[in-house]
């Protein structure tokens, strides 16, 4: 278990263009925290999610991809090196993501590194993710930049998927950050 406070579902923004008895609730998974309160060591894990079917021919229709590993049954099952069809690797970086993904209306996203499909998953598998804070520097005036690991897992812990998430988010006092920004 880890002693940090939690970041997820903790304080929210406070609309002023609705009933004020509703913008005062929570918004779910909607954060107003700041690069300050990011913890540095802090890991969450998501929720499981089974790779279904109709998911990946979505996702597949969407991007347009119709490599024959994802779209191919006949070839997947008679062609290909692992008897069966795959789900798209971009489908598995996106659900992956998404599964621990907050709402920060404080941080944006600056890009990925280290982006790796390390084992195939297969449609029908269940995927779940942890999210480890590795570190954070002031990088400009109003913002910092912090760097989170996304490792995606299948079945019972099985490691299919590892990227390291760059965002930046803002200072609640940028003052405090004065002659230590790179930019």
């Amino acid at each position: 278990m880890n002693d940090f406070a939690p970041t997820v579902g903790v304080a929210s923004t406070h609309p002023a263009n609705m009933p004020e008895d509703h913008s005062a609730l929570p918004v779910w998974n909607a954060e107003n925290w700041f690069y300050e309160d990011w913890p540095v060591g802090q890991k969450i894990r998501s929720l499981r999610r089974t790779m279904a079917e109709g998911d990946s021919h979505l996702f597949n229709t969407l991007v347009l991809d119709i490599h024959p590993y994802v779209q191919d049954q006949m070839f997947a099952e008679t062609e290909g090196i692992f008897g069966k069809r795959l789900i798209a690797g971009a489908f598995v970086f996106s659900a992956g993501l998404g599964l621990v993904a907050t709402n920060c209306v404080n941080a944006f996203s600056y890009g990925y590194d280290r982006l790796r499909f390390i084992k195939p998953v297969f449609i029908g598998d269940t995927i779940y993710s942890i999210r480890s804070n590795l570190d954070k520097q002031p990088r400009y005036k109003e913002m910092g930049l912090i760097r989170a690991s996304y490792e995606v897992f299948k079945g019972e812990g099985e490691l299919v998927l590892y990227c390291e998430h760059l965002q930046t988010v803002k200072y609640r006092n940028p003052a405090d950050f004065v002659g230590k920004t790179e930019k």
